[in-house]
């Protein structure tokens, strides 16, 4: 699969799954939670250019998928990754709260979705 396709995976099931969960489906919702850390996992193994086109999606039209995107990046593009997080914490619901606590987490120093 592709870099760009790999990036797509993850951006469709990432949106996939919040749609999920806000029709109050677990299970559908785990499922492609699955898929796209499956997505995730394949790009961090390509180290830097794997990382590079899931930065793509920093620009994303989601808010759901830019966070999740700037959540897996905070180690490697820490400036854009905080910034989108940071605008994204600003507002109210889910996608925000995930902004919140994934800056919180980088903060207390036990974010480690992307060790080095």
């Amino acid at each position: 699969m592709k870099l760009q396709e790999l990036a797509e995976e993850f951006a469709l099931n990432v949106a996939a799954q919040t749609e999920a969960i806000w029709r109050g489906d677990a299970r559908t919702g785990n499922k492609h939670a699955r898929k796209y850390g499956a997505a995730v996992d394949k790009l961090l193994t390509l180290g830097d250019t794997g990382r590079d086109a899931l930065a793509v999606l920093l620009k994303h039209p989601r808010m759901d998928v830019r966070v999740m995107a700037a959540a897996h990046l905070l180690r490697y593009c820490t400036v854009e990754a905080k910034a989108v997080l940071e605008e994204a914490a600003k507002g109210d619901g889910m996608v925000p709260f995930e902004a919140q606590q994934c800056l919180k987490r980088w903060e207390e120093g036990t974010w480690a979705l992307d060790p080095e």
